[in-house]
């Protein structure tokens, strides 16, 4: 996956080395050195939504680190029985990360192994692996590339190995179907993004992207019901500044996902491929406050197993709004389309929404509160009976307090309700809460300073 993204941006940077404008709309300043670049809008940018307040925000660092954290949770083995078993757990996540930032590009790399064991069931302990890598370079005054790549080797849905950041929303209007959550199942989860945009004239800019996904569960016998998921996806774009204030644009996108049996389940596989046509238009009420909306139709054709190919036509919108401030970050998104993916065998008409929200309340106390949920249904009258897609909603609040200079606490509570008939994984016991309390160390160091 890496591979194929770090080629799509060697294909990028070999046009002309036009002029180079910022990465995005996260990095905009109102006393900005050069007020005539412009900003990527959130539809077409890969970035999500900044969510850090106060002291958070920082660049040119290198932090080292490890949180130890112990939680219950009231259904671990889902899919094991009618009967939830609980368990509690003890998971020790190091850290290290290096931000590096000079006039041409900016660079973050992350990585955080995990280690947890639960009380009472040994057979379920187990080893997490997390990388992060985030590039964006400046290839001349008004054309800047950007290259980034998840990877995420988990056995615990829950784990998060970053428990003092925010939740990521985007306002992009490329995704799919939102994963189904397995609270302890073995899975590989890899996503990565090219990026090249270029400024042509002083109110108008064009830019393209590849977005790959990649969602794969090794051991078939845990997850009866779930599919493996590959997502390959291209778009362009076109956006006009009608105003500092008002970006107006059009869109096209074309993405494959293909869903398939995990190793050592029956061969039952799916293809959705599609073309989506949008406009869209983002207002930025602040230098950190901006809305976005964009629509269009999208055209659609699917094919499953044993059935014929068919295709279709169907409306998709996005919006999505962020506001960020010194003590209080908000962002929130909301989108229909019609994709497959996420653990699903199929296609899917899908409705999703995201939303984050964190307050500095205290020099001492910060707060904040993630949501989520997706609803999908088959497109297939025919295929609903075995695939009939469902409903997931989820939950998280917490609460993060500094113990000194290198130590902080952070306490939080889970909530997860699925309905999905067809995954047997999830179906006998689709509700998990889970209540958590880590220490964590941090270790940061300045650079170039």
């Amino acid at each position: 996956m890496f591979v194929r993204a770090c080629l799509c941006l060697s294909l990028f940077a070999a046009l002309p080395a036009w002029s180079q404008v910022t990465a995005s709309a996260t990095e905009y300043t109102a006393n900005s050195a050069d007020e005539t670049l412009m900003q990527t809008p959130p539809p077409v940018s890969s970035e999500t939504y900044p969510t850090e307040v106060g002291v958070e925000t920082r660049s040119n660092y290198l932090h080292a680190g490890v949180s130890v954290s112990t939680a219950y949770n009231d259904n671990v083995l889902a899919g094991s029985g009618a009967t939830p078993i609980s368990a509690t757990s003890y998971t020790i996540w190091p850290t290290i990360a290096l931000d590096m930032t000079t006039s041409r590009f900016h660079q973050t790399l992350t990585y955080s192994p995990g280690f947890t064991f639960y009380h009472g069931k040994d057979a379920q302990n187990e080893s997490d692996q997390n990388l992060d890598f985030d590039l964006q370079y400046r290839l001349s005054p008004h054309v800047t590339a950007s290259l980034r790549d998840t990877f995420r080797k988990s056995s615990n849905a829950f784990n998060q190995p970053y428990l003092l950041s925010g939740g990521a929303v985007s306002g992009s209007t490329q995704s799919s179907v939102t994963a189904i959550v397995v609270p302890a199942v073995d899975q590989i989860n890899n996503i990565a993004n090219v990026e090249l945009t270029y400024q042509f004239a002083r109110n108008d800019m064009i830019g393209g992207s590849g977005n790959f996904t990649n969602l794969d569960y090794p051991d078939a016998a845990t997850v009866p019901g779930l599919y493996n998921s590959s997502y390959r996806g291209g778009s362009v774009f076109y956006s006009h500044r009608l105003s500092n204030t008002v970006y107006l644009g059009e869109t096209y996108q074309y993405s494959e996902t293909v869903g398939s049996s995990p190793s050592g389940q029956n061969n039952a596989q799916s293809e959705t491929r599609s073309q989506t046509f949008l406009s869209f238009c983002t207002i930025y009420l602040k230098p950190n406050l901006s809305f976005s909306i964009s629509g269009g139709p999208q055209r659609f054709v699917f094919t499953q197993s044993a059935s014929p190919t068919s295709e279709s036509w169907a409306p998709t919108i996005t919006a999505s709004v962020g506001w960020q401030e010194r003590h209080t970050s908000f962002a929130a998104s909301y989108t229909q389309a019609v994709s497959g993916g996420g653990g699903l065998l199929g296609t899917y008409h899908s409705d999703s929404g995201n939303v984050s929200v964190r307050w500095q309340m205290a020099r001492t106390w910060t707060i904040g509160s993630q949501a989520s949920y997706a609803i999908t249904n088959n497109v297939s009258s025919s295929l609903s009976q075995a695939n009939p897609g469902g409903y997931g909603v989820s939950a998280t609040v917490s609460a993060q307090h500094p113990i000194s200079q290198h130590f902080n606490m952070e306490f939080g509570y889970t909530r997860i309700h699925q309905s999905y008939s067809s995954v047997a994984a999830i179906s006998n016991a689709p509700d998990s809460n889970r209540e958590y309390v880590s220490i964590v160390y941090q270790f940061t160091r300045p650079l170039g300073r």
